[in-house]
C-alpha cells in the first residue's frame, strides 16, 4: 500500500495538479490493509476529481481577483486622462471636463440675440399629464383619528434638536411628528441648534407659526411650547440633565418601538439630538399621513415672512405682464462657499485658485489638505458634481426657447464674481430679479443676517412660480419640488438640467446654436417627463423620499383639501402664509 502523503495526492495537488519537483518516497512494503482492492483501485480516480474541483477553485478565485482589479484598473486610466499626468503623457483631456462656458457664449451671442424662432410660451410649457389609476377610496380623516390617535400623549415628552438650514429642519420637524406619533408622546415644539456654518439664531417661532402648528396637529399629536414646571425642576431646569437618546440615521420603526419607547415610558421625557434624518421613510400609513400633515398643513410660515413673501410674488406678477403673470424661478447655488466646498476650476485663472483655497480653509479647517483626500476637479466636472454658472444657465434656458421678455426670479445668496458671471445672464433676460430688488431696505432690514428666513422668503417665491430650475440639488429643491408635486396635480413643474450632457456640449467650441437647442430641447421634455413620476410603493416599502415624491402616501390630504386649491396665491397661502 502507498504512503497517505502519496496516496492521497497532496503532494501533486501542492504542485498545481502537476508533478513535484521533489522525488517521491519509496514505496512501503505491500501488507493486508483489509479494504477491498477494489476499493484501493477507486482511490487515484477520487484523487484526481478532487484535483480538479481544487484546480476549479483557484480559477475562480483568480477570475474573482481579476473582477475587481477590473474598476481599479479603469479609474487608474481614467485618473491617468484628466489628472496631473495627462500633460505629461499628452492625453486630451475628457470632453466637458474643461470649463469654456464664456467662449461658447462669445461664439453663439450673435445667434441666441437674433434667434426669434420656436420661442416657448411659459403657460404651454408642460404637456405631460398624470395619469390617474384606480385608487383605494380615502378613509375618513375622523375614522383614523379614532382608530390610532385615540389619547395622543400618554407615554411622556418628547424633545428634539433640528440643525441644518430651513428645509434640513423642515425634515426634522415632519418627521419628530410622526416619531411623536409613533411613541404616543407629547411633542415639545422642536428647538433649532446653532450652527456656525447657518450662523442663524432664529427659534421655531420666528420662521413658524406655531399656534397654527400647534391646533393643526391637535387630535393627531399632543404639542407644547415647554416642559411642564414640574419635569423642568426634576431635572434642575437643566436640558442636558435629560436622558439623550443618540439614534441612528434612518433608524426603523421597530427601533422606536423596541429600544426608545421602554425608556421614554419610564423616564417620562427624553432628548434626542441630533435630530437629522433619524426616522427612515418606511413607516405606516397613519404616520407618513403625520408627515404629510405636518409638511403641506402646520408648517405656515410666520406672519412676518408670509406678508412680506405675498408682496414679492405679486411684485414678480406685475414685472411678468408679457408673460401673463407667469415667470421662472431659479435656485442658483453659486456663492464662494458652495463653489469652494465642489473644488471645481473654472476660468478665473490664479487669482481663483488662491480665493478659493483661502474659502476653503476659513470653511473646513485643513479638510480639503488631508493626504486621504484627493481633489479632481476635471472629473467632478465631467461627471457633473460642478455647480452651474448663471451664465450657463442662462443658456440653458434661452436653448430651451425661453426669450428675453422672460421674468426670472434669481433665488441665491451673494453670487462669486456677479460681475464676470452674472452680467452674462442680464444680458440674456433684462428681466432678472432677486428679493433684494424687489423689496426696500426697510422691508427686508428684519429679516438681514437670519439665513433661514430670508430662505423662506425665496421658498414662497419659488413655489409660486410657473417654472422651478434646480441647479445643485440639496434639501431646498428637494422639498420645493414635493411641495410643487402636491399643489399641482403631482407635477412638479422643474427643470432638471443634465449637468453631464450639459458641460460636454459646453466644452465645444465647434457647436452650432441649432445642435445646442435641440439638445435643450430634448432636456426641458425629460425634464417635463419625470416631472410627473410616482415611485412605486409597495405596502410601507418606500426607499424615496415622501418630501420629495408625497405621492401616493399623501394623496388623501392633497383630496381633503381640494376644495382649497385653485392654483394661485391664495392656495399658497393657506399653506405657508395668511390668506390674501
Amino acid at each position: 500500500m502507498k504512503s497517505k502523503a502519496g496516496g492521497n495526492g497532496l503532494t501533486s495537488e501542492a504542485g498545481g495538479g502537476g508533478s513535484s519537483s521533489s522525488p517521491s518516497p519509496p514505496p512501503s512494503p505491500r501488507r493486508n490493509s483489509g479494504v477491498p482492492r477494489c476499493r484501493r483501485r477507486l482511490r487515484p480516480a477520487k484523487d484526481l476529481l478532487e484535483s480538479r474541483r481544487l484546480v476549479a477553485g483557484i480559477m475562480a478565485r483568480r477570475s474573482l481577483r481579476y473582477f475587481f482589479l477590473l474598476p481599479v484598473v479603469y479609474i487608474s486610466g481614467l485618473l491617468m486622462c484628466v489628472g496631473p499626468f495627462s500633460a505629461l503623457i499628452g492625453h486630451s483631456p475628457l470632453p466637458g471636463s474643461r470649463y469654456r462656458s464664456h467662449e461658447i457664449f462669445h461664439n453663439l451671442w450673435h445667434h441666441i440675440e437674433t434667434d426669434n424662432s420656436s420661442v416657448i410660451e411659459l403657460a404651454s410649457v408642460w404637456k405631460y399629464k398624470r395619469k390617474l389609476r384606480e385608487q383605494k377610496p380615502c378613509p375618513n380623516l375622523t375614522a383614523l383619528h379614532r382608530e390610532h390617535f385615540v389619547s395622543p400623549g400618554r407615554n411622556g415628552f418628547l424633545i428634539v434638536e433640528a440643525n441644518g438650514g430651513l428645509n434640513q429642519q423642515r425634515s426634522a420637524i415632519c418627521n419628530a411628528v410622526a416619531v411623536a406619533g409613533l411613541l404616543n408622546a407629547i411633542l415639545v415644539i422642536p428647538q433649532f441648534e446653532f450652527h456656525n456654518v447657518w450662523k442663524d439664531p432664529s427659534e421655531f417661532g420666528d420662521i413658524y407659526d406655531d399656534g397654527h402648528f400647534i391646533s393643526t396637529l391637535d387630535g393627531y399629536v399632543k404639542v407644547v411650547k415647554e416642559l411642564p414646571e414640574a419635569l423642568m425642576e426634576r431635572h434642575s431646569y437643566n436640558m442636558s440633565n435629560i436622558t439623550n437618546i443618540r439614534v441612528q440615521a434612518w433608524a426603523p420603526v421597530s427601533y422606536y418601538l423596541g429600544v426608545v419607547s421602554p425608556i421614554l415610558q419610564k423616564e417620562g421625557v427624553i432628548r434626542i439630538a441630533p435630530f437629522a434624518n433619524r426616522l427612515a421613510m418606511s413607516v405606516p400609513p397613519h404616520i407618513q399621513f403625520l408627515r404629510c400633515l405636518t409638511n403641506y398643513k402646520a408648517l405656515r410660515f410666520s406672519s412676518s415672512i408670509s406678508a412680506l413673501a405675498k408682496k414679492l410674488v405679486y411684485r414678480m406678477i406685475e414685472k411678468s405682464s408679457r408673460t401673463d403673470g407667469k415667470y421662472i424661478a431659479v435656485h442658483l447655488r453659486f456663492e464662494e462657499d458652495m463653489v469652494a466646498f465642489s473644488c471645481c476650476v473654472y476660468d478665473g485663472g490664479e487669482a481663483e485658485k488662491l480665493e478659493m483655497d483661502s474659502a476653503r480653509e476659513k470653511g473646513w479647517r485643513g479638510k480639503f489638505k488631508r493626504k486621504d483626500r484627493k481633489i479632481l476637479p476635471d472629473l467632478n466636472r465631467v461627471e457633473g458634481k460642478c455647480p452651474l454658472t448663471p451664465l450657463e444657465v442662462g443658456m440653458m434656458l434661452r436653448g430651451m426657447g425661453f426669450d428675453n421678455n422672460t421674468a426670472i426670479y434669481l433665488a441665491s445668496g451673494k453670487i462669486y464674481h456677479a460681475e464676470r458671471y452674472l452680467a452674462p445672464l442680464m444680458k440674456m433676460f433684462p428681466s432678472l430679479y432677486t428679493k433684494e430688488s424687489l423689496a426696500t431696505s426697510d422691508e427686508l432690514a428684519p429679516f438681514m443676517g437670519y439665513s433661514s428666513q430670508l430662505a423662506a422668503l425665496d421658498y414662497t417665491v419659488c413655489l409660486s412660480s410657473e417654472v422651478f430650475v434646480t441647479t445643485q440639488g440639496g434639501n431646498f429643491p428637494h422639498f420645493l419640488m414635493g411641495h410643487r408635486r402636491f399643489l399641482y396635480d403631482g407635477h412638479a413643474k422643474t427643470i432638471i438640467p443634465d449637468k453631464r450632457k450639459l458641460v460636454v456640449l459646453l466644452d465645444d467650441l465647434s457647436i452650432s446654436w441649432r445642435a445646442f437647442k435641440d439638445q435643450m430641447e430634448d432636456m426641458l421634455s425629460e425634464s417635463d417627463r419625470k416631472g410627473i413620476m410616482v415611485p412605486r410603493v409597495r405596502k410601507i416599502n418606500r426607499k424615496t423620499s415622501v418630501y420629495t415624491y408625497p405621492l401616493p402616501e399623501c394623496r388623501c390630504l392633497q383630496q381633503s383639501l381640494a376644495n382649497q386649491i385653485d392654483h394661485n396665491l391664495d392656495v399658497l397661502y393657506n399653506y405657508n402664509g395668511t390668506k390674501a
